[in-house]
């Protein structure tokens, strides 16, 4: 593969920009800050947030409202350096360090694309249990099927994907504000809950729960992703192209964010006003949640629609997940895979201990499964957050798109928390067996 050929290069400046109004030109803009969007609505989100809502109520909306803003940053970070660069952040990283190091970051990056598809392997194979009653050893080996779906999707064009991934999205907002509706939470209460506490700090199991939310928040493969499907656009290259092109860009992840900001407080709020509210005590299990939620909230739709929105959450991040997976691959070692055999290679890894777990273990297992992939994925994020930093912070790379003081004094901050707090979850995860 030439040094030069870009990720995903049957999609590469697939997207025309107009030059008409300032939202005709934005239109051609939408579309991958809802791809990354999902990623911070995966399967592996819900239950930290179900356990926080439950257990404590509103108070740590705190903790989801700062983990999106330091979101919200890091993808300015990624539409920056892709478009000011030309490169995806996986081939800014084989540019720049020797290639032990650069092996290295690929070989991290791999095991934190397979720790999203085991969430997401889990999360979809429970949605399938919960509406269909299909055992969970079977429902993961369903999920291998999406290879159909991605093949599907990948013979339509780059639109499709982001339409279907929008659709899911929409799906799980719509189960939301039903559920939201029917759980009827004190607004009172819920604003409250985005003002910062002191108890948060003070309280160790509250605090415990706060860096759970936050450490699995931000995922390591949307930084690679929102990096290289940002170069289906074909915007100007001369430098007014490419700063209207960061504008725009920037303003999509901001807005698909905000979005997916709505949609994880209400995972927390839902928690808060079904199992808090009344009582029920810590819920960390989402198949308990589900079974809860009929006689608290006294509609048998309910768990329908807690069901319908895991499983929309599942099926659109396994979209992701893939291009991630090629955006890495192809980047770090400049080896092309078909999109489908890339699926099957990553969903397999994924499959395998999943299966094995569940016939071993049970439901119990799969849980525990899912809080592991949690783990794996908060000891990578580091490898993949201060390379993005480092070179936004290039000028040599950068030139006049370096990113401004304030905003790099800012992701430097975030960057060392996110290290600290993740730092402080796998230890916790070495030192108790529990995260």
């Amino acid at each position: 593969m030439p040094a030069g050929e870009p990720s995903l290069a049957e999609s590469h400046r697939s997207i025309a920009v107009g030059s008409g109004s300032f939202m005709r030109r934005f239109a051609a803009f939408i579309g991958p800050g809802f791809l990354v969007a999902v990623g911070y609505m995966d399967p592996g989100n819900w239950a930290t947030s179900i356990a926080g809502g439950s257990e404590f109520g509103y108070t740590l909306l705190t903790a989801v409202l700062l983990s999106s803003l330091m979101a919200i940053l890091l993808q300015a970070l990624c539409a920056r350096l892709a478009i000011a660069t030309g490169r995806d952040l996986a081939q800014a990283c084989r540019d720049s360090y020797p290639r032990p190091a650069s092996f290295g970051l690929w070989v991290l990056a791999e095991l934190a694309i397979i720790a999203t598809d085991l969430a997401e392997v889990i999360g979809t194979a429970i949605g399938l249990q919960l509406l269909f009653g299909i055992p969970l050893v079977y429902g993961v080996v369903i999920t291998a099927l999406d290879v159909l779906l991605i093949l599907y999707l990948q013979q339509r064009g780059f639109r499709w994907v982001e339409a279907f991934v929008a659709a899911m999205i929409l799906v799980i907002a719509i189960c939301f504000v039903g559920e939201l509706i029917l759980a009827q939470p004190s607004v009172a209460a819920v604003l409250e809950g985005f003002l910062p506490t002191p108890e948060i700090v003070t309280n160790e199991r509250m605090l415990y729960l706060a860096l759970g939310i936050l450490g699995a928040t931000v995922m390591p493969h949307n930084l690679y992703l929102h990096t290289g499907i940002l170069h289906t656009r074909a915007y100007n290259e001369d430098e007014p192209g490419r700063r209207q092109a960061i504008q725009f860009a920037t303003l999509d992840s901001t807005i698909a964010l905000g979005f997916a900001l709505l949609v994880n407080a209400s995972i927390l709020i839902l928690a808060a006003a079904a199992f808090h509210t009344n009582g029920t005590g810590p819920i960390e299990d989402l198949t308990d949640a589900h079974a809860l939620l009929e006689p608290l909230l006294g509609a048998a739709i309910a768990p329908i629609l807690f069901a319908v929105a895991l499983l929309a959450s599942g099926l659109s991040s396994t979209v992701t997940a893939t291009m991630a997976g090629q955006i890495v691959m192809q980047g770090f070692l400049r080896l092309r895979m078909p999109l489908v055999a890339r699926r099957l290679v990553t969903r397999g890894l994924a499959i395998i201990p999943a299966a094995v777990i569940i016939v071993l273990y049970g439901e119990k297992g799969a849980a525990e499964l899912l809080v592991l992939s949690q783990v794996v994925l908060s000891l990578q994020l580091p490898f993949a957050v201060v390379p993005l930093v480092q070179f936004s912070a290039d000028r040599r790379k950068m030139g006049s798109f370096r990113a401004p003081a304030w905003m790099l004094v800012l992701a430097v901050a975030i960057s060392l928390l996110i290290i600290g707090l993740n730092a402080k979850l796998v230890y916790d995860f070495i030192l108790t067996g529990s995260a």
